[in-house]
């Protein structure tokens, strides 16, 4: 019989052979890579690879490091030599999931851990700034784990704006052109526009986002149609905002009555209010073939939506739905007081707010499904830290809104694993199970493909090649627990951290 040493030889030099691709000189004895547990198998596993195919089973899955190394039936796979093996059997294996709309990721003994636990290995972080970037970098460093994040440029608007700092206020077609080159200095990778941000600077911005190589994002500027903003290269379009008005038989009269209306310096939230009036009633008067006309443009264009339904869903509702949630215990207490009041800001009181709120909410739903299939593309995103937008197990809500809205659980996943690194431009690298990509993966105990909600029945989450199984996940998720009720000092930085969030932004 073999020994280890032997078997593990042999088994390196089958996975060489296999025209994999993969670098594996430094994986073999004698090398300072040759530790076991940088092999791993999970094998005889069902595989929902990302792809959009069906759940393939009897599949064996090959780790080297935080690569991806081999994947195909269990029956052709050797003796593998002491690598660490995971049973698969009667187990279900999906890429890692990307949180595509997140906040927050500076609270760092709370929300990177939160998303890891919950299946989430990577997150698009829609506000940039200082400390978000310093806690990405230490990430990328390994000092601490947390998921892999692409960060946006902070958020830029008009000199009216509903937020409060770091807002970056642009007034001019210059003053755009300048933030864009600023914050791509800083890092951004690409760049978050706002609601209240005015034609002519979004056109510059739009313009010198294309000159510096990168692409712009984020909410439709009330100022200019999303079919403009999608001829001028808008990659995505979030929380589905105004998408009832353009498929309205009054898209043109609803867009000229917000185009001729100011913004109020002195009451800013004045024109969201109106906005958001006309969209609730815009939902009484689609037009299907105006619908047909819109997303056939986006879809040519290549403008996704991001429709954040988890947010959607808090925010049409009650205030005091959600503020018994048990997941509260992870979160800060600061936080829970700023969700309690910021909720009141937006959510329906009286019944008849509340039945408005609610068509408005299906309807949301079922343009959804209809942009899905128009072949818009869509991806998935919760907009945590909002109020009740929990970071990590939010996205399981948001899968669960994504197949009630028409999509199949596999497209569903899909939208959060595949679609997101393609819509990334990371799918060289990220978002399916395949050779050479990067060992982010979550196993499951139950099918996804049978009950979407199974998402949520984790038992490993592979992160960077690293895997953290029952044990490991439970004690960061007590350690959550533990940091966000731990007393913490009222100062201006954190007072200015919380004004960040519980914006829908």
């Amino acid at each position: 019989m073999a020994d280890a040493g032997s078997s593990r030889r042999e088994f390196l030099r089958w996975l060489a052979a296999g025209g994999t691709g993969m670098a594996f000189a430094g994986l073999l004895p004698g090398t300072a890579t040759a530790d076991m547990g940088e092999i791993v198998v999970i094998a005889d596993v069902t595989l929902i690879d990302g792809t959009g195919s069906a759940p393939r089973p009897r599949v064996s899955v090959v780790l080297a490091g935080d690569r991806i190394a081999w994947v195909g039936g269990s029956a052709e796979i050797p003796d593998t030599g002491g690598a660490r093996m995971i049973d698969g059997r009667g187990k279900y294996l999906l890429p890692g999931l990307w949180d595509m709309h997140s906040h927050g990721a500076d609270l760092e003994e709370v929300v990177p851990p939160s998303h890891l636990v919950h299946g989430v290995t990577g997150v698009r972080e829609m506000w940039g700034y200082a400390e978000n970037r310093a806690t990405k970098d230490k990430v990328e460093r390994g000092e601490l784990l947390g998921p892999r994040m692409v960060l946006a440029s902070g958020i830029v608007d008009g000199p009216v704006t509903l937020l409060s700092p770091p807002v970056l206020h642009v007034s001019t077609a210059a003053e755009a052109r300048a933030v864009v080159r600023a914050e791509k200095a800083a890092g951004a990778e690409f760049v978050k526009t706002y609601s209240y941000l005015g034609p002519d600077a979004l056109r510059a911005l739009a313009d010198e986002t294309r000159a510096q190589g990168l692409r712009f994002s984020g909410h439709w500027p009330y100022k200019v149609s999303h079919l403009e903003v999608s001829d001028l290269g808008q990659h995505s379009l979030e929380h589905f905002f105004g998408v009832s008005v353009h498929c309205s038989s009054r898209r043109d009269e609803i867009l000229d009555l917000l185009a001729a209306t100011p913004y109020d310096p002195e009451e800013p939230r004045a024109f969201f209010d109106l906005a958001r009036r006309l969209e609730f009633e815009s939902v009484t008067t689609y037009d299907r073939g105006r619908a047909q006309s819109y997303f056939g443009r986006l879809r040519r264009n290549g403008t996704w939506h991001s429709p954040t339904l988890t947010i959607n869903r808090v925010v049409t509702q009650p205030a005091e739905t959600h503020q018994h949630d048990p997941r509260l215990k992870y979160v800060p207490a600061d936080m829970r007081e700023s969700w309690a009041k910021g909720i009141e800001r937006l959510a329906p009181r009286t019944p008849a707010d509340i039945a408005l709120q609610e068509r408005y909410y299906q309807e949301t739903l079922r343009l959804v499904g209809v942009a899905h299939e128009a072949g818009v593309g869509i991806i998935g995103g919760t907009d945590c830290l909002n109020p009740y937008a929990f970071p990590g197990s939010g996205l399981h809500e948001e899968l669960a809104f994504l197949v009630e809205a028409g999509l199949s659980p596999v497209q569903a996943l899909k939208t959060v694993t595949g679609d997101a690194a393609r819509f990334l431009g990371r799918e060289a690298t990220s978002g399916t199970v395949t050779v050479g990509k990067e060992a982010d993966l979550v196993l499951l105990d139950a099918n996804p493909a049978a009950d979407i909600r199974n998402v949520a029945k984790i038992d490993t989450v592979i992160t960077r090649g690293r895997v953290l199984g029952r044990a490991e996940r439970r004690r960061m998720l007590d350690a959550v627990e533990a940091a966000a009720n731990r007393p913490e000092p009222v100062t201006s930085a954190r007072l200015h951290s919380l004004a960040r969030r519980g914006c829908c932004c």
